[in-house]
Formats: structure tokens, C-alpha cells, sequence
């Protein structure tokens, strides 16, 4: 057995190093180091309440708005706030702008210039890989980014700016939209959703959102093979075994998303578990995160965020990472669009995790899926919008308290507890995506889910950065800054 320490990667958010055990050509064990501490847990304590809103969206420049929005979500439970209709249907709209962009950005800027290494320079596919995926050279890539960079325009009018937006507010947001910013704005979202129909799916959205099943995918990608860049991410996933390429660990976690002024959300909130192919209901009570293996103090063991603490502890012999180990009553997680397509009951990816799980193609599937369907939603939202009605609510504060905010980030679940005493953060928590996907061993020596997803991963003689292995790490699509720890 060797051992192949893998990282920094690029094209992933933030600091990631990866050891791998390798036995007879394929990873026997990995372990998953976050390798930068941060704290912003510690720096909020003391600070007042609404300062979160300030530090909070600085913990990552990609993902603001999702870290806005928790961080909202949990002043607004302390003050028992709700945002109104327009308020709501705004927040909807930024954190779907962000989401949709980091999807758009993970496929042809992280995940599809993996393609044009020259260990793929044999497959009849490779040519057009390569003209399309080069990164800054290839065709669809330059039209991505002149894509999103106009995509995210929309957070400009929505919010004021983007990174860091500061009209989002415990009571909904800050900035009203007129009637000539609704229209701009719907032309915008209909400027992008001809990109997507004209580039990346080569067909009409809602055709897209009418496959049912794998069967109907495959036959609609047999119609025109060479079509569209999803028709090129099929071709080559089914040549290159990106089906059964790093399996996770079978339970799905979504906190919800897109909340509905009924109380219900687009994408519900809940678990899927994939052995008895079943929808679950989720008790936030039953999470903890296990210390055990990260540089930090996990004296009385593991702890519900509500009671968390985040105390370097750099003497620990068994510790390789700063991330911590979120568990749900003791069970590995995976969260993601993934998780959140399988609870809401889509009926092609649950078709397809049937047959071959979580694994790097139906992650991929699962995030171009949610571009076809969230741009409509979008559109109807705007419609919905009423100028001149209120978007936000004042709300006093109370001196003490404890709260929760959840949302979904593109990456999956993200969570902030917080508790108040005598006007001031007594403690913040926070528990983000790429925590609960790229977490390291618990106590028990249970592996995390990437670590559970590389285990099995080919690695081809004289490799140092094994090509499957940075697939399923960007199957994932880790942001590492978000980690917190």
C-alpha cells in the first residue's frame, strides 16, 4: 500500500488537501483535510446581533447571499419576524441568482475542463471537449462567463450589489423594486434562459423539465448526440463511467428551499433515503458535530450546534483537518441538489439514483436539472412581485434568545445557530454544505461522504493527481472557505 497526498486542488472554492491509501491501483482509504481556520464563529461572539449581517456573507464571496440569508433567517426567529410576499419573493430571487450561478459556473468552469486532460486524448470525444471546455479558450466557456456575468446583474438591482448584500434584512428586504426594474429584470431572466435553451440543453426548459425517467433522457439524447452541452456531458459521462464513479453514502439532507408564504417551500425540507427509497421528515434536534478528528477542543463530545463551540486545539494526535464532523442521530450525510431533487420527488433523478446512487454523474445531473427548473420559477416570481406594496417589516430584537436560520445554498444545506444574551452573540454556529459533505472521520471512525465516495476510485500508474478522484471532489463541488472551522 502507498500513500498519494493530493492538493491544493484548483477549480475548487478555498484551501483542500486529500490523503489517499492506495492498494493495487485504487483508493483504499482517504481522508479529507480542510487545511485553513478561520474562526468567524468566535469573531461574532460579543458583537450585536445585527452585526451578523455584516460578518456573516464576508465568511465567502461566492455564496453571500446564502450566508445572508441564514444569518436573516435566524435574527428574524429571534424577533418573530416574517418577511411580507414581496419581501419573500425577493429573497427568492437573489439567493436563486446566486444558486443558478454557482450551477453555470460548476459545470463549464470547474467540472467539464477536467475533460481536456491528455489522459482523454484517445476517446473520440476529445477534440470537441477540447473546443468547447479549454478554460478561457474554449467556446462555451467564454459564452458561460459573458452568461453569468450578466446573469448576476440581477443581485445588482435585487440587492444593491453583489458580494456582501446589505438589503437583506431579518424582515425581508431593504430594496424596493418599481415596476420598470420588475420588467428589466424579467428580460434579463429571459436573456439567460436563451442561453441555457440555445447552449447548455439545446432545447425548450420545459422539455427538460418533462423527462420522467432515464429512458426518455437517453432517447431525447439519441435524437441529436452532438447537440448541446448536455447532450456532451451524457456522451461523455456514459464513456467514461462517471455512473458508478464515487458512490456517497445513501442519506440525502435538504433543510428546504425557496420558502413559500404558506410556510411550505419549492424544495421541501427533509432527508431521502436511498435504501428504502423514501422521503423522510428531518429532526434538527438529532444533529451533532463530532470533533473527534479536527484541530479543535471536543471536550463532552459531540454537541448540537445550539451548544457548539469552536476552540483550536492544535495537540491532538488524531486530528488531521479543521472541519468538524456533522452527524444526524450518528449517520453520514450528503446534502446538495442532489438531496434537494430527490426529497422534492423529481422523478428522472430518482429514476436514475436508483440505478446507480449518488454518484458523479447524477450530482452533475442533479444541478443542470435545477438550471431548467428554477429559471421558470424565477419568471413567475417576478410576475408576482406587487410595486408598491411592502417589502420588508421592522422588528425589535429581544436581549436573549436562541434561533435557528436554514436555507439551501448551491452546494446544499447551511444552517446558523444563534443565541443572544444581554444584547450580545453569545454563540454562532454554523454548519455549511461542504462541512457536512467533506467532513473528516467522527469518533466512532466513521469516514465523511467524499471520503466514503473515494474510497474505490481508480488510480492509474504514475498518477500524483489521480483524474477520478478530482472528479468526484468536484462532483461536489467544496467550498472550503465555508467550512468555518
Amino acid at each position: 500500500m502507498s500513500r498519494l497526498v493530493v492538493g491544493p486542488f484548483n477549480r475548487v472554492e478555498g484551501d483542500l488537501e486529500v490523503q489517499l491509501e492506495v492498494e493495487e491501483g485504487c483508493v483504499r482509504s482517504a481522508r479529507v483535510n480542510a487545511t485553513m481556520y478561520r474562526g468567524f464563529e468566535q469573531i461574532l461572539l460579543q458583537h450585536a446581533p445585527l452585526d451578523a449581517l455584516t460578518y456573516a456573507p464576508r465568511i465567502c464571496g461566492i455564496c453571500s447571499v446564502s450566508q445572508s440569508i441564514a444569518a436573516a433567517r435566524a435574527l428574524a426567529g429571534l424577533a418573530g419576524v416574517q418577511p411580507p410576499d414581496n419581501g419573500l419573493l425577493a429573497l427568492n430571487l437573489m439567493a436563486a441568482t446566486e444558486n443558478l450561478a454557482d450551477h453555470l459556473s460548476h459545470f463549464y468552469l470547474f467540472f467539464m475542463p477536467d475533460f481536456v486532460r491528455p489522459v482523454y486524448a484517445d476517446r473520440p470525444w476529445y477534440p470537441e471537449a477540447v473546443a468547447r471546455f479549454t478554460p478561457l479558450q474554449g467556446s462555451q466557456q467564454r459564452l458561460a462567463i459573458s452568461a453569468r456575468k450578466r446573469w448576476l446583474d440581477l443581485i445588482g438591482t435585487l440587492g444593491g450589489k453583489w458580494p456582501h448584500t446589505g438589503s437583506i434584512q431579518p424582515g425581508g428586504s431593504t430594496r424596493a423594486i418599481d415596476a420598470a426594474e420588475r420588467l428589466r429584470l424579467l428580460t434579463r431572466v429571459r436573456e439567460f434562459r436563451q442561453f441555457l435553451e440555445a447552449e447548455l440543453f439545446a432545447a425548450p426548459l420545459e422539455r427538460i423539465n418533462a423527462f420522467t425517467s432515464e429512458d426518455q433522457l437517453w432517447a431525447w439524447h439519441a435524437e441529436a448526440p452532438g447537440q448541446g452541452d448536455f447532450r456532451q456531458f451524457l456522451h461523455i459521462a456514459l464513456d467514461t463511467g462517471l455512473e458508478h464513479l464515487g458512490p456517497g453514502p445513501g442519506l440525502y439532507l435538504s433543510y428546504g428551499a425557496y420558502p413559500r408564504a404558506d410556510g411550505s417551500s419549492v424544495f421541501p425540507r427533509g432527508l431521502w433515503d436511498g435504501v428504502t427509497q423514501c422521503a423522510q421528515p428531518l429532526d434538527l434536534d438529532a444533529i451533532r458535530e463530532d470533533s473527534a478528528h479536527a484541530w479543535l477542543d471536543d471536550a463532552g463530545g459531540p454537541r448540537h450546534p445550539a451548544d457548539g463551540q469552536t476552540q483550536p486545539l492544535l495537540e491532538k494526535t488524531d486530528a488531521y483537518t479543521w472541519n468538524k464532523a456533522p452527524r444526524l442521530a450518528g449517520a453520514v450525510l450528503e446534502t446538495g441538489a442532489i438531496a434537494r431533487q430527490l426529497i422534492a420527488g423529481q422523478p428522472l433523478l430518482r429514476d436514475a439514483v436508483a440505478r446507480c446512487s449518488a454518484t458523479v454523474y447524477t450530482r452533475l445531473l442533479a444541478r443542470l436539472l435545477e438550471l431548467a427548473q428554477v429559471v421558470p420559477l424565477m419568471e413567475s416570481w417576478l410576475i408576482a412581485l406587487r410595486p408598491g406594496e411592502p417589502y420588508y417589516r421592522a422588528a425589535a430584537l429581544p436581549d436573549k434568545g436562541r434561533a435557528v436560520g436554514l436555507t439551501e445554498a448551491a452546494r446544499g444545506a447551511l444552517g446558523h445557530w444563534l443565541e443572544v444574551e444581554h444584547g450580545k452573540i453569545s454563540r454562532y454556529q454554523i454548519i455549511a454544505p461542504t462541512t457536512w459533505n467533506f467532513s473528516p472521520r467522527d469518533a466512532q471512525g466513521q469516514p465523511g461522504a467524499l471520503e466514503q465516495a473515494l474510497q474505490g476510485a481508480p488510480v492509474l500508474p504514475g498518477e500524483k493527481s489521480p483524474v477520478a478522484v478530482q472528479h468526484i471532489v468536484r462532483s461536489f463541488d467544496p467550498c472550503m472557505v465555508c467550512t468555518v472551522h
